[in-house]
């Protein structure tokens, strides 16, 4: 039965904003069906909605803003167990004697702690966390790319460390993104970190992201790229069937990561 307090504006647009926050994307259409009200109305709150941050517009509707906005020190106890279960299954994807890169991200740092001994790596990083966790490792070579660290991404990703990367070529990057759709690409929040992620796709020969369910169709404000840019993604075990289904063949090759332990 329709609920007819969702009618009035103020209780319409806020059922809107309540589905945008669980991370689901809205069309503009089906929402004047489900509410009974013309188009114009629903494009009304979906630019009133953007405005409070609650969603950016795309044609057709909108997508919710990603949860990744907070700064690292949130991320990085958050979701341990899926991010985990993402990193086991980013590791079978490293050869021996490979050179990697490890960009700022939670999900990265704990891959940092499941990378293989004794491969003969190369780990560049931008990432002071990921730094940190492999500073005792003799079984690998660390290279810290340096400069400004940013306290949100918690890495460098200055001009300085920009003209730094330059003298790399990357074997393997596990590229950390903020959002990821369909349509609109990978995305992130700060203008400095998605340059230095454009620059990092560059100089790299093969590149692995990622993503944990709730960035999945989200948006950030500046776009790293299209999915297509990268080589492999890495979904949870219980990603959306029908996104998952969708993302087969438009670009990367599709792994599901094993079953989180809680």
């Amino acid at each position: 039965m329709h609920d007819s307090t969702a009618t009035l504006p103020l209780g319409r647009r806020q059922a809107i904003a309540d589905r945008l926050m669980r991370g689901e994307a809205v069309n503009a259409t089906a929402l004047s069906n489900e509410f009974e009200i013309s188009e114009d109305a629903i494009r009304r709150d979906l630019r009133a909605l953007a405005a409070e941050g609650v969603c950016r517009r795309v044609y057709g509707g909108a997508l919710p803003i990603s949860p990744a906005s907070a700064p690292m020190r949130v991320r990085q106890v958050e979701q341990g167990d899926r991010k985990a279960a993402l990193a086991r299954t980013g590791v079978d994807l490293i050869g021996a004697s490979r050179t990697l890169f490890l960009d700022t991200g939670s999900t990265i740092l704990s891959l940092a702690g499941f990378l293989p001994r004794d491969l003969g790596l190369t780990v560049v990083t931008n990432s002071i966390a990921v730094a940190a966790v492999l500073a005792d490792r003799t079984d690998l070579d660390l290279v810290m790319i340096g400069g400004a660290v940013d306290p949100i991404t918690g890495g460098c990703v200055s001009a300085r460390a920009l003209g730094e990367l330059q003298r790399y070529r990357i074997d393997l990057c596990f590229l950390g993104a903020c959002a990821l759709s369909v349509d609109d690409g990978l995305a992130g929040f700060e203008m400095a970190d998605v340059d230095f992620k454009r620059a990092l796709i560059e100089v790299s020969e093969q590149t692995i992201l990622m993503m944990l369910n709730p960035k999945l169709e989200t948006t950030a404000p500046h776009r790293i790229g299209r999915i297509d840019a990268i080589d492999h993604l890495i979904l949870e075990a219980d990603a959306p069937t029908q996104l998952f289904d969708r993302l087969q063949g438009v670009g990367p090759s599709i792994h599901r990561a094993e079953t989180a332990h809680d």
